[in-house]
This record gives structure tokens, C-alpha cells and sequence, in this order.
């Protein structure tokens, strides 16, 4: 740790360089935090006075990775990768050869993976240390994750469903984690955690290996706790290249992200950025507002230009529906005979998926789905147009406990996705950033800056300078 604060990927990434830190003090200096934060070991339902941001811990694989990095660090000095020696966690959603992968379900209770998944594939490569696997909101399928705490409030949500991997960077007890977000995963526990995320274009990163939801909206991504350390470790991911399949070829190679701020006294000069009604519709909290309020002031004083402009009347979430519930229940199909070892909830989302077995419906919805992003990009160029601000949830982190159960279907009815889910229908990339903490709750809020796919970098840009000049 530095001065007390838990190093940052790229602050560490600096120290392993310099030398000033092994590998193995760093993993050391994580594995003390866990310990005093987590709340005992992990377990599957957590407690009520738990954090329980993991399923499983790996102290000798990450120990022997550790040294590794250090060798390879001594090796190759500056030309090791740059976030070679970094702690990691994984969602449990990312195979990694030989470990327990559960969706933290007992569905999968006992399965073990027989392959790396792409992204830890490179990631492994490239000298990462794996610290352990993080809760996931079960299968991925909601918003809260409730077997994990909020490191804000014990007695509140994380967010899901990489809530795991939300709360064990708000609690510091890494400086770098994965998720995945199919209507809002990675962006929710962003928000309500008060730490920073980029859900790239979708197929910038292969999910191979990486357990679905519904694969066509699915992305990985990575979460830290500033877009600086998301776009390092966002640029290791993405190299390789992204998702290869017959229908959606991959956006065009990644170009180099911003991981400083620019020292221009007006850095966003030049910049245009649009706020819609979408909010208001939405419904949001007093201290949402606020944030977004503040965020729209500190985007002005760095010099960018903001309007207000209606949303395209185009989309529903009809066809978001048929589409979540029809490739999920494809891959839960395989499940049946442990159907009864669901949660409450997510048994009757997998009962309901059961029913969306029509490919001409499909196929309609996917249709429809093209128009909705084509007329979103028009709308874009239209108002000449760098990026959308907006809140990322309109809601602060809610009470814990309720997340599994009867009724509480993901989709059209849950809040926190209403803003979050348009941009994994339309596939375009979101940096999600802390917009600090409401002056009622004194929890945190956040905003989304979305742009057409493929302009991660302008967005990481906007972005990176806005957290670094304001709301650091």
C-alpha cells in the first residue's frame, strides 16, 4: 500500500519496475488486506456482517505466479508487459484450467475447468497473478449480488452481477478485477461501489471460455478503481484481437488508451457532450442527480460544450427480452436434471427462458435490434456528437438481502438496468466513473460517458481527463 491507500495497476505497475516492490510483497501486501476486510473466509450465501467479495482464494498458485513475475521482471526489465506481477481477480465466470468455476451456483457446485478462457489465457501470458475468484449475482442473471456487502455499507448491495469483483476493489483488496456485463454487470457494481469501469465494444474482447448469459450481448471487461488502470488493463485483454464469429466480426484493433491526463487547463476543448431525458424517465434519486449535476459542471470546466438533447424514440425492451431469455435458456437447457439447486429467482428466470424457443421471434428481435443501434450511431453523427452523459444507475446501492427472491425477474422491471441495458442492445462502449457521493446518503453515485462503437479511445480520453482534473 502507499501512505495508507490501496496502489492503483498502474502506480504499482510503476513500483514493480522500479523495483521498490517485488511481485510477491505486492500479492502479500493484497492477501493482508483480504484477510482484514473480507469477513472470514469466502463463503456461498456470505453474512450479514461480511464484504465476502470471493468464492475461492488461490494463496499458493498466486505465491508461485508472484515469483514468476518477479523472475520475468528481473529478466526483461522494461520490456516485460506492463501488468505483468499485477494481482487479479476473476469473476467466477472465467475458466481458469483446473480450478472450481460455479457461477457461484451450486448448479455447478463440484465442476472444475478444463481450459483457460481466452482473456486469462492472455492475461496469464502476460504475467498477471491471479489472487482469486469474485461473487457473481448467480449465473449473472441480476443486479445485487446479495451474498456480498457493500464495503460502504455492510447492510447495502454491491451491485451485480460482478458484485464481487466490485466490492473487493472498493475495499482494496485489489487493483484489478474482471467482469462481465450483459444489460449493466460491470457498470452497476461500478456505481454503487464508487469505482471506475470501461464495457468495451461489444466483441473488442473474446468470451470464449467465459460462462454466458445470453452471448450476444454478453462483454468482459475490466474494473479498477480509475479509467486510467481500466485502460491498461483493457489494452492487455485486447491483445489478440476480439470475438471471432460468422455474424458480428470484430471491431477494427484497439488502439493505444489514455492512462493520463492531459496538463491543458481546458483539455476537453473542443468536445461535445449530450445529456438526455433518458434520466428522468428512468426516475432518479436526489443524489444521482447531484452527481450527474456535477459531473455535467466539471465537463464545462475543462472546456467541453454540453447540450440537451431528446433520445431517439427507437427501441424496446421487447426485443432485449427475447433475446436475454432465448440464449439463456439455450445454455441453462443443459441444466435441467439440477434445476432444483437454483436460487429462488434465477430458477424462475431459467423457467421462463424455457419458453422463448422461437427462431422466427428470434431472428425479429435481433432485426429490430440492428435498427435500434443503427438509428442510435445516425443520432450520434446528426448531433455531431463526442459522447452521452449520464447517470450510470438511477438508484443509490439498495438494502441487501431481497436480490433471490420470488419475483424478482431480471429485465424490463429492474431498475438498475433501465439506463445500463440500452448500450449492451446497441453494443457501444461505456466508461462508468465515480461521480462521489450523494449529500443525502453519503453513498456513491456514478456516471456513464457512452459513445458509437469502436471510439473507445476518444471516450477513455474524455473520460481519464475528466476523473483526473475533477472527480478523482
Amino acid at each position: 500500500m502507499s501512505e495508507g491507500r490501496p496502489l492503483g495497476l498502474l502506480e504499482a505497475a510503476a513500483l514493480l519496475r522500479s523495483r521498490k516492490i517485488s511481485a510477491v510483497e505486492l500479492l502479500a501486501q493484497c492477501q493482508a488486506v483480504i484477510e482484514q476486510r473480507n469477513g472470514g473466509q469466502p463463503s456461498f450465501d456470505g453474512a450479514p456482517e461480511a464484504v465476502n467479495a470471493w468464492v475461492g482464494l488461490y494463496p499458493e498458485r498466486a505465491e508461485r505466479q508472484a515469483r514468476a513475475a518477479d523472475e520475468r521482471l528481473a529478466r526483461e526489465r522494461d520490456g516485460a508487459p506492463l501488468v505483468c506481477g499485477i494481482p487479479i481477480a476473476l469473476k467466477d465466470l472465467y475458466a481458469v484450467k483446473g480450478l472450481p468455476l460455479t457461477a457461484s451456483s451450486r448448479v455447478l457446485e463440484g465442476n472444475v475447468a478444463d481450459a483457460d478462457c481466452e482473456v486469462w489465457s492472455r492475461l496469464h501470458a502476460q504475467g498477471m497473478v491471479l489472487v482469486g475468484h469474485t461473487h457473481t449475482h448467480e449465473f449473472a442473471a441480476g443486479g445485487t449480488t446479495d451474498q456480498v456487502a457493500n464495503p460502504h455499507d455492510l447492510a447495502r448491495s454491491a451491485g451485480g452481477s460482478s458484485g464481487g469483483s466490485g466490492a473487493a476493489l472498493a475495499a482494496g483488496m485489489v487493483p484489478a478485477a474482471l467482469g462481465t456485463d450483459t444489460a449493466g454487470s460491470l457498470r452497476i457494481p461500478a456505481a454503487l461501489c464508487g469505482v471506475s469501469t470501461i464495457k468495451p465494444t461489444h466483441g473488442r474482447v473474446p468470451i470464449d471460455g467465459v460462462i454466458p448469459l445470453a452471448p450476444s450481448f454478453d462483454h468482459s471487461g475490466p474494473m479498477a478503481r480509475s479509467v486510467a488502470d481500466c485502460a491498461a488493463l483493457l489494452e492487455a485483454m485486447a491483445r489478440g484481437g476480439g470475438q471471432r464469429t460468422p455474424l458480428m466480426p470484430p471491431p477494427q484493433p484497439l488502439a493505444a488508451l489514455a492512462t493520463t491526463a492531459r496538463a491543458a487547463a481546458k483539455p476537453l476543448a473542443g468536445a461535445r457532450v449530450a445529456l438526455t431525458d433518458r434520466p428522468a424517465r428512468a426516475g432518479i434519486e436526489h443524489d444521482v442527480a447531484h452527481g450527474l449535476d456535477s459531473a455535467r459542471a466539471a465537463l464545462e470546466r475543462l472546456g467541453a460544450e454540453t447540450v440537451q438533447i431528446a433520445a431517439p424514440a427507437i427501441g424496446a425492451w421487447a426485443e432485449f427480452t427475447v433475446i436475454l431469455l432465448s440464449e439463456a435458456g439455450a445454455h441453462h437447457a443443459r441444466y435441467a436434471e439440477r434445476s432444483h439447486l437454483y436460487r429462488t429467482s434465477i430458477r424462475e428466470f431459467v423457467q421462463a427462458s424455457a419458453a422463448f424457443t422461437s427462431s422466427a421471434d428470434y431472428i425479429d428481435a435481433q432485426a429490430k435490434r440492428a435498427a435500434t443501434s443503427a438509428a442510435w450511431e445516425d443520432w450520434f453523427a446528426e448531433h455531431a456528437l463526442d459522447a452521452v452523459l449520464e447517470p450510470t444507475v438511477p438508484t443509490t446501492a439498495p438494502l441487501r438481502g431481497e436480490g433471490y427472491d420470488s419475483g424478482r425477474l431480471a429485465g424490463e422491471l429492474d431498475p438498475l438496468i433501465a439506463l445500463t441495458a440500452t448500450w449492451d442492445t446497441t453494443g457501444f462502449p461505456v466508461v462508468a466513473l465515480p461521480a462521489g457521493r450523494g449529500p443525502r446518503s453519503g453513498l456513491p453515485v456514478g456516471v456513464s460517458l457512452i459513445a458509437p462503437r469502436g471510439r473507445e479511445g476518444e471516450l477513455v480520453r474524455l473520460a481519464v481527463d475528466l476523473q483526473e482534473h475533477e472527480l478523482g
